[in-house]
């Protein structure tokens, strides 16, 4: 089932290299069009998808399981693969993490771009009583409860977060809760993956916050030092939280992913050549 919120930015006649994006969790890939915009622009065909249980029926995310979300994803990527010399993988908090899950698959990924990569909930706006997770997660109470979206919404720009504020508020393009199945259901994704992480080779650029206010950088660094990569890149941000597609650094993010790509793209014209 397609939602409004999904896009596919080709080019004609059809680009030999292809980006497929993935974005957070309880958001959709509205989040993801100006940087998807700046990649074509980049001479890349751009694909994002709304994951299952996100986008025009939120309120499907409590039926949903991490299986489902890497089912679809695997569906997209067996789809796209085989039209494209050059197939890149990138996303956002959830989607990051989608993008490594998927990596750990299959071995012909040319590369990865992994933002506010979530395999940990240890940022400095998670309730001082995390500790109790456990016991909501593990049982039916997971299904009951929520926690708000709050400030500073992932976002340190205050202009900008008024207007993350306002498009929540309104609920239009995202949820403004997390639902507790789902968290647990990120979690559950983000063990797997966390336990296969040694399986990706592909090159791979991680950025992350140093006040990312969801998930510490420690996830980044967790990935840099156990996946089996060789060319792999950490840029660390300064200036921004979680959202750093939208937070004071993102003409950084836009251009070391563009640089990324090109520079692996380069690399397989010089080989062929």
């Amino acid at each position: 089932m397609s939602s409004v919120f999904d896009f596919e930015l080709k080019h004609e006649p059809q680009s030999t290299k292809a980006v497929l994006l993935f974005h957070g969790m309880t958001g959709s890939p509205f989040e993801l069009t100006k940087y998807a915009k700046n990649l074509h622009k980049q001479g890349f065909d751009v694909y994002g998808y709304c994951l299952p249980g996100h986008g025009d029926h939120p309120q499907n995310i409590y039926t949903v399981a991490w299986e489902d979300w890497i089912n679809f994803s695997n569906q997209k990527y067996n789809n796209l693969r085989g039209q494209y010399d050059e197939f890149f993988l990138g996303g956002l908090c959830l989607g990051a993490v989608i993008s490594l899950n998927l990596a750990q698959q299959h071995n012909d990924v040319t590369g990865i771009i992994s933002l506010s990569t979530t395999l940990f909930l240890d940022g400095w706006t998670i309730p001082w009583f995390n500790f109790l997770f456990p016991l909501g997660l593990h049982t039916i109470l997971r299904y009951y409860y929520t926690f708000p979206e709050r400030e500073p919404y992932g976002i340190k720009n205050e202009i900008v977060r008024r207007k993350i504020a306002n498009l929540m508020t309104r609920n239009t393009v995202a949820m403004d809760n997390y639902p507790m199945s789902c968290i647990y259901e990120l979690l559950e994704l983000s063990k797997n993956t966390r336990a296969n992480i040694k399986k990706v080779t592909a090159p791979i650029l991680l950025i992350h916050s140093q006040e990312d206010d969801l998930t510490s950088i420690k996830s980044a660094k967790f990935v840099y030092k156990n996946i089996s990569s060789e060319n792999k890149e950490l840029v660390t941000l300064n200036n921004s939280y979680h959202l750093v597609l939208y937070d004071n650094e993102k003409e950084l993010v836009f251009r070391k992913s563009a640089e990324f790509l090109n520079s692996l793209s380069k690399q397989k014209q010089e080989v062929s050549a």
